[in-house]
């Protein structure tokens, strides 16, 4: 288990590189999407259907939290891979992201 300080430091880094890739995503084309951070908080906006994702580390239980399509997906810190995973799927937490808006854009 990390500790408090490994875990904030590893789950900055892994919501900056999503927010970069969705950065990314976001300009590559007419996304659907727009991206926003705050306070260390990441939401994904959508305007149609309207919807708001949003990530965000949960430091106590040494996780990431993504809020989307009404449910919660709790990844955990896997050492193996030096990643957060969702622990059901074993998806990475940037799969696990396109795989959600495409769910979502394709409603």
């Amino acid at each position: 288990m990390q500790d408090e300080t490994e875990f904030r430091r590893a789950a900055e880094d892994a919501i900056e590189q999503l927010k970069q890739h969705l950065y990314e995503l976001e300009e590559a084309d007419n996304a659907g999407f727009e991206v926003e951070e705050q306070n260390g908080v990441l939401n994904v906006l959508f305007e149609e259907p309207a919807a708001k994702f949003v990530v965000t580390p949960n430091t106590p239980v040494r996780q990431i939290w993504i809020s989307a399509l009404a449910t919660s997906f709790k990844l955990d810190w896997d050492e193996a891979q030096a990643g957060f995973l969702l622990p059901r799927t074993g998806e990475a937490m940037i799969p696990l992201m396109e795989r959600l808006i495409k769910e979502h854009l394709a409603q």
